[in-house]
Parts: structure tokens; sequence; C-alpha cells
């Protein structure tokens, strides 16, 4: 009923996949990073970053500051961003204060968030479409 049974490595390791595929990492409110970071996982960013950021997804806490431009399939961003952000979706919160240029494909803008730059949605190279179904 007690008896010691061998373990099974169930937890996880550092770096380890997440349940979508997909790997992550989180950096705390108490780290401060000076530098660029870029990554092919999904970043949670809680502490204060002073450079450019690319990955897959970000994740930005609310008290958290990013000092520098931010390259991100998906951004959702709820702290302070001074710099430039280009990211497919982006989702700004309520509690976000952005001093930079947003280029985007899908926006959302939380009422109450603070937006000082310029909105630009990303645009897809026009196709001349000739009549009869053909593209040029």
């Amino acid at each position: 009923m007690f008896s010691k049974k061998q373990e099974a490595h169930s937890t996880p390791q550092a770096g380890a996949n997440t349940v979508s595929g997909s790997t992550f990492s989180v950096l705390g409110a108490d780290l401060a990073v000076k530098g660029n970071l870029a990554a092919t996982a999904d970043l949670h960013i809680d502490g204060k970053v002073e450079g450019d950021i690319a990955c897959a997804a970000l994740v930005q806490g609310e008290s958290s500051t990013i000092e520098g431009a931010v390259v991100a399939q998906s951004a959702r961003l709820a702290g302070t961003v001074k710099g430039s952000i280009s990211a497919a979706s982006l989702v700004i919160l309520k509690t976000a204060h952005i001093e930079g240029d947003v280029s985007y494909d899908a926006l959302t803008i939380e009422q109450g968030a603070r937006v000082e730059g310029k909105l630009t949605p990303h645009m897809a190279e026009p196709k001349l479409a000739i009549a009869g179904g053909t593209e040029a």
C-alpha cells in the first residue's frame, strides 16, 4: 500500500515543450536584461528589458518595461513599451503604455490603453487580377 515505486520523470525540464508543442521562457519581475533577445520560444516578460525583442509570441506583464523594438507573431502587451512594435496579432491591454510606431495584421486596443505613435496595418502586396481568372 505504501511501497516506494520508481519515480516516473514527471517534473518538467527547463526548456521543456508545452502542451501545444512550443517552448516558452519567463523573465520574472526581479530580472533586468540589457541586450537584444531573440527566441524561437514564446516569451513572458514581467521584468525590464533594454534592447530589441524578436520571438514567436510575447506576453508582457503590467509591471514590465521594454525599451527597444518588438517583433513577434503575436503580442499581448500590458506594461510599458518604448520602441516600435510589429506583430501579426497584437492586443494592447488597458494598463499598457506604448511610445512608438505600431504595425500589425490584427489589432485590439482596450479602452484606457495609451498609444503614442503611428498605427499602420501590414499591407500584403497587391496582385493585379486580369479578367479571365489569371493573375499577373
